[in-house]
């Protein structure tokens, strides 16, 4: 099977389907010289594996270092890989609570977009105003691991005593059609990805509370792989920006997802995530 052939549909619907084989396949992986790297299921299926495959096949070519996308059909599959260790690199907000900090995920970067909020929106066209208004009403959220986009809007919720009726869509893309279907009044997501949908749609959103800016998600290298092949993995992803191949790798991978033309990824060490760490401090107990 000539893999590079595939259609880009039937190629993320492979890459989910060999995600779920159990742990001895993916050692095989990892002995043939090929680690896997994980984004969190921020779009569709087939839109994250647009987005990303072309970014990790030229961080692959430029680092010497072998990355094959590996994601669940919904965030919280993806997020579970993780937990059982069944992935080397990560692209993520999910890893800030205490209790995974000591899983030992290091950061190396980010990706540098303008702040990000977790938001909770309506329609346009939706007569609610106000959080008040949610009152006993389904609201759609990615799923439970979405950091931004579930745990910080529906703490919010739950501050404010509203008691809504959750209903998870299996990442951003998929909430966003419960709502433009009708099937629930409102939503919690991330404004990158909220602005990025509408665009895409061509549906106008009103927004009904949002966050402290956050900075965007963090790139992350489990303990266990040798630094040499990070700082590789590193050098690739943040010097994409200064090369002109990975400029126009950047540029379609951002066009893609509606993200700004000046997307980029940055060096990071982790410090710039407080907000999230915080977060877990006075979160209830429920969201931690």
């Amino acid at each position: 099977m000539n893999f590079s052939r595939l259609s880009t549909q039937r190629r993320a619907l492979l890459l989910a389907g060999a995600a779920t084989l159990a742990g001895g396949r993916a050692a095989q992986a990892q002995e043939g010289g090929v680690y896997r790297f994980s984004p969190v299921n921020q779009y569709g299926i087939e839109l994250t594996a647009r987005y990303w495959n072309p970014i990790i096949d030229y961080v692959s070519q430029r680092s010497g270092v072998k990355l094959q996308l590996k994601i669940g059909r919904t965030s919280a599959d993806t997020t579970a890989f993780v937990l059982a260790n069944e992935v080397e690199f990560l692209f993520t907000n999910h890893m800030f609570s205490p209790e995974r900090e000591q899983m030992g995920w290091r950061v190396f970067g980010r990706r540098q977009t303008p702040p990000i909020h977790s938001q909770i929106v309506v329609l346009a066209s939706s007569p609610i105003q106000r959080l008040e208004e949610l009152e006993g009403q389904l609201v759609a959220f990615p799923g439970p691991e979405a950091t931004v986009a579930y745990k910080f809007s529906y703490a919010q919720l739950l501050r404010r005593n509203i008691q809504v009726q959750v209903v998870f869509g299996g990442n951003m893309d998929g909430a966003f059609a419960q709502l433009l279907s009708g099937k629930v009044r409102a939503a919690g997501t991330h404004s990158q990805l909220a602005e990025g949908w509408s665009r895409r749609e061509n549906q106008a959103l009103r927004v009904l509370w949002q966050s402290e800016p956050l900075h965007d998600l963090a790139l992350m290298a489990a303990r266990k792989v040798p630094e040499r092949d990070v700082q590789a993995v590193a050098k690739a992803f943040i010097e994409m920006s200064r090369d002109p191949a990975g400029q126009r790798v950047l540029a379609a991978s951002s066009e893609a997802v509606r993200l700004p033309a000046s997307t980029q990824f940055v060096a990071s060490n982790g410090s710039e995530y407080g907000a999230y760490r915080n977060f877990y401090q006075t979160a209830p107990a429920s969201l931690r």
